[in-house]
């Protein structure tokens, strides 16, 4: 199938010749093209491998209204909207790191049953100081990119939220520095000062993120086509494929698979290329307010 495609305008700024390697990479050309293909899911997995071989992201998405008017975002937290995973920090200052970091990566890679691998770290963790729970959240590490997309999506109407199989105490620590409109997330259980090890109320885990993410675009009045999803793990996964547009991000082999559209090159404020959004037209990081790295 012939496929025509239009003069390719830039949405990264113009970049000089003297330039880092960290600063090099940040390029991106937005491509239009019409035409019939045969398949688009075809075009997208053939583009998907060239992406496996170069240090390069293509999103290929529908030109589309509902493209240039999606108005809810909503983030994973561990290793998406932070770079860490706050149950490994906790199992650190705990002394079971090993134990419970096994688990967690084991269950992102999707080989095990996430809420039978959250109870099994959780309990753990039993016995674990809730004082020491401000500690971990001064230093949560955010992204490179959140703050500066999120502010930029602020301006442009959108709702923001976190659905995290993590836990409430650290997401609603990023809601008030980062503008978040919704958390949902695990509540951790006390006695005493101490983690119980159980947790209050039923888990989040993926299935319970898309039941979260259709019922917050209900509350908001939206088609399901102009939420964004963003994640990294296989517990993402189905809230990424019910999203408008999915983004794995930084994410495992398996969720890059299934996502609609990867990032593993840019910062989380590589999605407002995928919007359409010129770096000229976007708040810059001083202007969007970025916290210090280490919050």
């Amino acid at each position: 199938t012939t496929l025509n495609h239009a003069p390719l305008p830039r949405l990264s700024g113009r970049m000089s010749l003297r330039q880092t390697p960290a600063t090099a990479c940040r390029s991106a050309l937005q491509f239009e093209v019409s035409g019939k293909p045969r398949s688009v899911d075809n075009l997208r997995e053939e583009l998907f491998k060239v992406s496996l071989q170069h240090p390069v992201d293509i999103a290929v998405q529908e030109d589309d209204l509902f493209r240039r008017n999606r108005r809810l975002i909503l983030f994973d937290m561990d290793s998406t909207l932070i770079q860490c995973e706050v149950i490994d920090e906790l199992a650190k200052r705990a002394g079971v790191g090993k134990q419970v970091a096994e688990i967690t990566e084991s269950a992102m890679r999707g080989e095990l049953d996430f809420k039978e691998s959250f109870r099994k770290r959780m309990r753990l963790l039993k016995g674990f100081e809730e004082k020491e729970l401000r500690n971990i959240a001064d230093t949560l590490p955010v992204t490179e990119g959140a703050p500066r997309l999120i502010s930029n999506l602020k301006r442009l109407g959108y709702k923001v939220g976190i659905l995290s199989g993590g836990f409430t105490y650290f997401a609603k620590h990023l809601q008030s520095l980062l503008g978040v409109d919704y958390v949902h997330a695990n509540e951790l259980g006390f006695k005493d000062g101490k983690l119980t090890g159980e947790v209050k109320g039923e888990i989040v885990d993926g299935n319970r993120k898309a039941e979260l993410l259709q019922a917050i675009a209900k509350k908001e009045g939206l088609s399901l086509k102009q939420v964004i999803a963003v994640g990294d793990g296989a517990n993402d996964i189905p809230m990424l494929k019910l999203a408008g547009l999915g983004v794995a991000f930084h994410a495992k082999p398996k969720v890059k698979e299934q996502a609609k559209v990867g990032i593993s090159t840019l910062g989380l404020d590589g999605v407002l290329y995928l919007l359409g959004v010129r770096d000229r037209e976007a708040l810059s990081e001083e202007q969007a307010r970025v916290p210090s790295a280490k919050l």
